[in-house]
């Protein structure tokens, strides 16, 4: 279903594969050259391949640190509430500032601690969860793909990117198409 007056816009990417890197900031690299190049970007599109979450571990969580990372953010949530009131005082503004620091950090402690304790030991490390592809295609619309790939072959001559080769010399680039909807 389409707006009226609204062009409908198809998440899928269409196009053929003009370059395929390691790494996005490589891919990234190869649509800013075509775009120092006057070349029409809007037609490109990047392509993350295989996603996968990674979720690297960064420490073990103890209580100590629990409470502590609660008191701190507490503690901020505090100082922002108190210069709230603080702005809306007649007396005092100070005062009103170290009340939130000081009841944030009270109340970040004990919800700390419970957060905690709620866990049981189920989860006592602390992480950073990233989404990650492992190739990054650059795909362009049919009509400006040769002239796309001619840039790009600029661009690997001088040794900026390095993009992957087909595993089969010869081998020409997956076409990437829509899905065909069934018709009624």
């Amino acid at each position: 279903m389409t707006t009226q007056g609204m062009p409908s816009m198809d998440p899928r990417p269409t196009g053929l594969t003009i370059g395929t890197y390691d790494t996005y900031r490589e891919a990234q690299r190869a649509v800013d050259y075509l775009s120092d190049e006057k070349f029409p970007v809007e037609h490109t599109t990047i392509v993350g391949n295989n996603l996968r979450q990674v979720e690297k571990i960064t420490g073990r969580l103890t209580w100590s640190r629990a409470l502590t990372a609660g008191v701190a953010s507490g503690a901020w949530f505090g100082l922002f509430v108190g210069l709230l009131l603080g702005l809306f005082t007649n007396g005092n503004w100070l005062a009103a500032l170290l009340t939130g620091v000081v009841l944030g950090a009270f109340f970040g402690l004990v919800f700390g601690g419970l957060s905690y304790a709620q866990s049981a030991g189920r989860r006592d490390f602390t992480s950073r969860t990233a989404v990650v592809a492992t190739t990054y295609d650059v795909l362009c619309d049919f009509k400006f793909a040769e002239e796309a790939r001619n840039h790009l072959a600029k661009l690997a001559l001088k040794g900026e990117v390095h993009p992957l080769l087909p595993d089969h010399p010869g081998q020409q680039p997956v076409q990437q198409q829509p899905l065909q909807q069934p018709r009624d």
